[in-house]
């Protein structure tokens, strides 16, 4: 969608001037009131107003469990999935997913995301060039090892207009069978830097918080301590020695 067109002929608003904290807190407690549903998404996806009577209007992608299209290889529940990712994220001081709640909604229950004005036209093949990318693009890649990402393609990376890298589209993760699909494989068997290792380590020794617990299955806990202890035992970026490990599309 064209960035020229008005707000009178757009339902996408920019973000208002709020940070994180103050956006995960009107989409827990707000209104929702669902203006269409998103394109080219492969379950029912709703872009939301969110509001307090007291905040400005923020706006969301609202993912029900009763859109879900069932899948033969995850369980439902993916809304889940991109909630714990948002939450363990937040765990590891990473700063990589946009603020993503679990509430009820018109719909019923699912995970509601901040939604990122962006350039559709960009994403991880014409962003990974940037030097200033690379250190959030190093975290994306240990994360998406840790949470099992099956889907991370190019198209799920955002640059925000307020500058900031966002992955999106987390559902597909977590599962108990190693499943890892990604574009990113860039610094593949290279040495984890020592400030990602002691985030890793840090949540080793103090656990999975309750927020991600709560979200996932005891399988589903064990398998990410699992992977956790692996990357940080390693101490190098994951290898596929197979050469199949990427999504398709790419994009």
């Amino acid at each position: 969608m064209s960035q020229s067109q008005s707000n009178a002929e757009s339902p996408f608003r920019d973000r208002p001037a709020l940070d994180d904290a103050d956006a995960f807190e009107i989409l827990t407690a707000g209104e929702l009131d669902v203006l269409g549903r998103m394109p080219w998404s492969s379950n029912m996806t709703f872009l939301v107003d969110v509001h307090t009577p007291e905040s400005p209007i923020v706006q969301g992608v609202y993912k029900p469990v009763q859109g879900e299209r069932p899948l033969w290889d995850f369980p439902a529940g993916l809304h889940k999935r991109e909630t714990a990712a948002f939450e363990l994220s937040r765990a590891l001081g990473w700063d990589l997913i946009p603020p993503t709640v679990l509430r009820d909604g018109p719909l019923g229950e699912g995970s509601v995301q901040l939604y990122v004005p962006t350039d559709y036209d960009e994403h991880y093949f014409t962003l990974r060039e940037e030097p200033a990318h690379h250190r959030w693009f190093q975290r994306l890649c240990a994360f998406d090892f840790i949470i099992n990402s099956t889907d991370r393609k190019g198209g799920h990376i955002l640059l925000g207009h307020d500058g900031r890298l966002y992955g999106i589209d987390n559902g597909l993760s977590f599962h108990c069978e190693f499943k890892l699909r990604t574009v990113i494989w860039e610094w593949a068997g290279e040495p984890l830097p020592d400030d990602l290792a002691e985030d890793v380590a840090r949540l080793l020794d103090e656990g999975l918080p309750p927020e991600v617990r709560d979200l996932l299955t005891l399988f589903e806990q064990d398998a990410l301590q699992t992977r956790a202890n692996a990357l940080a035992d390693e101490g190098r970026f994951p290898v596929d020695p197979s050469g199949r490990r990427h999504p398709w599309p790419l994009v």
